[in-house]
C-alpha cells in the first residue's frame, strides 16, 4: 500500500460544511497547512462554499476529508480552476498606489481628478474503490468522481471507530483527532473523502501543493466556518482569508472582535519593494491591538467596480463559477427572481454583489470557537488620504454603499523649480508618463515578519497603533517668476 496523505476539514454538527482541518498520512513525515482561503456565496439560506488550501508534505498521492451535513451527490460537488481564486484574492487584496505632486505654480484644471483614479506603479496512485465499507461503524454511502478527485461519502457511528478505521488503512492520525471528531460524528455528519492524484496538482513558488479548489452547496440558517481543527497540523500561526459574496450586504463575525485594517496611510518609498512585509507588520500590529481574538476586514466593495483595480472587477461569469450556477437553479430547481435559469439570467440579476474580505491569523489560544458570520451595514474607507481628499488615515465611516479597502500610498513630492510667488501645494495625480498598475499584497501567510519597523516607513500619524508619523519633505519657498 503506497502512503497517502489525508486532509480533514471538519464542520460543526448540523451547521455548515467544513473548511480547514488536519492532515494524516501513511508516512511518518510531517504534514501541515499554513494558509487557507474560502469563498462563501450566500443567498437566502443557501451557501455555496469554494475552498482552497496549500499542503506541505511528502509528494505522494493524498486525499481530502470534509464532513458534510447530508450525503452529497455528484451534481453538488465541482472542482474549480485556481484562477478564479487568484482573481478574488488580487481584487480584494491590500494595494499600494503611487501619486505625483503637480507643479505648484500651474493653473488648476477643471476635473483634474487629483489622483483619485488611483493609478500606481505595479509590482509586484492509489484508488479508493478497494476500501471496505463494513466495520468499525463506518459505511460507504456513495462513491463518484469529480475532476481529479475520487470521492467517497462515509458515515460513522463513533469517533474512535472512524479513527480506528483510518488507522487500519495505515493513516497516521495526529494526536487529538479522535476528540476533535467526536462532536461532529455525534451531530450526524457524513464525511466527504476525496483522493487526489499528486501528479495532477500544481505547486506554488514555495513548492507547496496547491489543491484544485472544491465547491460544495448546502442549505443552513447559519453561516458558519470551522477553523479550530486546522490547528492539529499547524506549524505555527494559521492564516485564514474568507471571502463572502452576497447580493447586498457585507459580512462580519458575530462571536469575535471585528476591526478594520487601517487604510489611507502614506508610506515611504522603501515600501515599494517590501510591500508584503510592510502589510504583514501592519496586520499583525492591528490584530495584537485588538487582543489577538479578532477578525480584520480588509475589503468590502460592490463587485461591479473597484478604485483602484489591481485586476478587472468580477464578471457575471466569475460569480456564476463561484456559486451563481447553483443558486440560479436552486435546490428545488427554481429560477432566480426576475429572470430565467442559467448564466444569462445570473449575469442580469447578480452583476453587482458585495465582496467582503475577512482575514485572521490564529493559534490554539486566540481562536477557541468556530467563526459565525452575520450581515453588517455598508462602510466607506480607503478612498483617499489627507492632501488628496478629506478622508483621514484610518478613517471608516458608515455609507449607503460599500466602498472600503486597504490602500497605502507612496507620494512623490514636487522637486522641480518653483517659479511663482504663491505656490499651491498638495495637487496630486497619477504618473506623469501615464503608466498604470497597482501593487497588491500577495501570499501574506509567507510574508517576511519582524524585520520591518512601521514607525520607520509610515509617514501618516495613526494614534490607534501609536504611530507618530514622519514629517513631510520641506518645500522650497515661492519666488517671483523671472522676467
Amino acid at each position: 500500500m503506497r502512503p497517502l496523505a489525508l486532509i480533514a476539514a471538519l464542520a460543526l454538527p448540523a451547521q455548515a460544511l467544513a473548511f480547514c482541518g488536519f492532515f494524516v498520512s501513511g508516512a511518518d513525515a510531517e504534514l501541515n497547512n499554513n494558509a487557507s482561503q474560502v469563498v462563501l456565496m450566500r443567498h437566502g439560506q443557501t451557501t455555496v462554499m469554494s475552498m482552497s488550501n496549500t499542503y506541505k508534505g511528502p509528494p505522494q498521492d493524498f486525499a481530502m476529508v470534509v464532513p458534510v451535513p447530508v450525503v452529497l451527490h455528484k451534481s453538488q460537488v465541482k472542482t474549480l480552476e485556481p484562477e478564479v481564486f487568484r482573481k478574488v484574492d488580487q481584487l480584494s487584496a491590500p494595494r499600494l498606489v503611487e501619486y505625483w505632486e503637480r507643479d505648484p505654480c500651474r493653473t488648476p484644471e477643471l476635473y483634474d481628478g487629483l489622483g483619485m483614479t488611483g493609478t500606481g506603479r505595479g509590482g509586484g496512485g492509489m484508488g479508493l474503490g478497494t476500501l471496505s465499507g463494513v466495520g468499525r461503524g463506518v459505511t460507504i454511502e456513495a462513491q463518484f468522481k469529480a475532476g481529479e478527485y475520487e470521492v467517497l461519502i462515509l458515515s460513522a457511528k463513533e469517533a474512535n471507530g472512524l479513527e480506528a478505521w483510518l488507522r487500519e488503512r495505515k493513516y497516521n492520525i495526529p494526536p487529538g483527532a479522535s476528540e476533535a471528531l467526536a462532536p461532529y460524528i455525534k451531530g450526524g455528519m457524513k464525511f466527504f473523502v476525496a483522493k487526489v492524484d499528486i501528479s495532477k496538482v500544481k505547486r506554488n513558488a514555495q513548492g507547496d501543493v496547491v489543491l484544485s479548489p472544491l465547491r460544495f452547496q448546502f442549505e443552513d440558517k447559519t453561516l458558519r466556518l470551522p477553523v479550530r481543527l486546522g490547528l492539529l497540523n499547524a506549524a505555527g500561526k494559521q492564516d485564514l482569508i474568507v471571502y463572502v459574496l452576497h447580493a447586498s450586504k457585507r459580512f462580519e463575525v458575530a462571536n469575535y472582535t471585528n476591526v478594520f485594517i487601517p487604510s489611507n496611510l502614506e508610506v515611504l518609498d522603501d515600501v515599494r519593494t517590501r510591500f508584503g512585509a510592510f502589510y504583514a507588520e501592519l496586520f499583525d500590529r492591528t490584530l495584537a491591538e485588538a487582543g489577538g481574538r479578532a477578525v480584520v476586514t480588509e475589503y468590502a466593495w460592490q463587485t461591479s467596480g473597484c478604485d483602484p483595480c489591481p485586476v478587472p472587477p468580477l464578471t457575471p461569469a466569475d460569480l456564476f463559477t463561484l456559486g451563481g450556477e447553483a443558486i440560479g437553479v436552486g435546490a428545488k430547481g427554481e429560477g432566480l427572481e426576475g429572470g430565467s435559469r442559467g448564466q444569462a439570467s445570473f449575469g442580469q440579476n447578480f452583476s453587482s454583489w458585495v465582496l467582503t474580505r475577512l482575514h485572521t491569523r490564529y493559534d490554539q489560544e486566540s481562536l477557541d470557537e468556530d467563526l459565525v458570520f452575520v450581515p453588517a451595514g455598508p462602510v466607506v474607507g480607503g478612498r483617499g488620504s489627507a492632501g488628496i481628499s478629506r478622508e483621514q488615515p484610518g478613517a471608516v465611516e458608515t455609507a449607503s454603499v460599500n466602498n472600503f479597502q486597504g490602500r497605502y500610498i507612496i507620494r512623490n513630492y514636487w522637486a522641480g523649480a518653483v517659479e511663482c510667488e504663491d505656490p499651491r501645494w498638495g495637487q496630486w495625480g497619477g504618473p506623469p508618463d501615464g503608466g498604470k498598475g497597482v501593487q497588491a499584497a500577495k501570499d501574506l501567510a509567507n510574508a517576511e515578519r519582524g524585520a520591518l519597523k512601521l514607525g520607520a516607513v509610515v509617514r501618516s500619524a495613526l494614534p490607534q497603533l501609536n504611530l507618530a508619523g514622519l514629517p513631510e519633505p520641506k518645500r522650497p519657498a515661492g519666488k517671483a517668476p523671472s522676467k
